[in-house]
């Protein structure tokens, strides 16, 4: 599967579409991740992070071999060392393909989950599928560290300005700060993406003042959600210097589909699947 190096050609985003509710893999549109760390003067060769994309797909269904609709949830893990992202539309049309089409067991689903986003990802991704018959929990929460958004600040910036991050005097510390404020718009058709953003790090401590209307310069920002992670870790690492650092978003869930990018310097486990209020 050959990716485009232009998002808005071809793309499904944004256009009519014609959907199909039998399988077709072909559907799936792969984007090279290094169009945008050009941008961000990111060496795909020596990435400064590690860490994953985790998508939550809340509609999956197909037929079993009597023609008895069969429904589930899953979750597919897509390294962040993966040649390309895959475009979320072209995602849920694809997978709107197992709509109609008969498949031995969940296992036959989940096997060509694998195969097809293994190959547009340009890397292996993992696929668990859980069954509603049954019953997988669904853990809703908030992280354990300090909310940012009660804070009394006077905002006036709306696009990305790294130049707000700073840290203040003091000693090393290690901490987990996160906001509800991080929205975004995507790159191709401008729709807003809201989200909540996590940062955990190690080192001299952040400027929360700072963090917090960094967070919201992202406010009519265009870039996709994988990336505007990206970015956010790089303007920390690079403004602030933490010896430690990592950066999670949460962000809500549109066409039956949620994407939570984490990308980390390594020190900083992924954490578990515990959604954000929104989703």
């Amino acid at each position: 599967m050959t990716p485009l190096t232009d998002p808005s050609i071809l793309s499904p985003l944004g256009k009519p579409t014609e959907y199909r509710a039998t399988y077709a893999p072909e559907l799936l549109y792969p984007i090279p991740r290094q169009l945008k760390r050009d941008e961000l003067g990111i060496d795909s060769a020596s990435l400064p992070f590690v860490g994953e994309d985790l998508w939550n797909a809340y509609e999956l269904s197909w037929l079993n071999t009597k023609g008895k609709p069969q429904v589930a949830v899953a979750t597919f893990r897509v390294p962040a060392d993966s040649p390309n992202l895959v475009e979320s539309k072209s995602l849920k049309l694809y997978l709107n393909s197992f709509n109609q089409t008969a498949f031995a067991d969940a296992a036959a689903v989940e096997a060509a989950l694998v195969g097809d986003l293994s190959a547009a990802a340009g890397a292996p991704v993992s696929v668990a599928i859980a069954l509603l018959t049954g019953r997988p929990p669904a853990a809703v929460g908030y992280p354990e560290g300090v909310l940012l958004d009660d804070q009394d600040i006077a905002c006036d910036t709306y696009q990305p300005a790294p130049e707000l991050l700073a840290t203040v005097a003091g000693d090393e510390i290690e901490e987990t700060l996160y906001s509800h404020l991080l929205k975004s718009n995507c790159l191709v058709t401008g729709q807003p993406d809201w989200a909540m953003v996590v940062i955990r790090y190690r080192g001299r401590r952040l400027d929360r003042t700072g963090l917090l209307r960094y967070i919201v310069s992202f406010r009519e920002h265009n870039e996709f959600h994988e990336q505007c992670v990206e970015r956010i870790f790089c303007d920390i690492s690079r403004q602030c210097g933490p010896a430690a650092l990592a950066v999670y978003a949460r962000y809500t869930r549109r066409g039956g589909l949620d994407i939570n990018p984490f990308r980390s310097s390594g020190e900083f486990s992924a954490p578990d699947n515990t959604r954000e209020i929104r989703q």
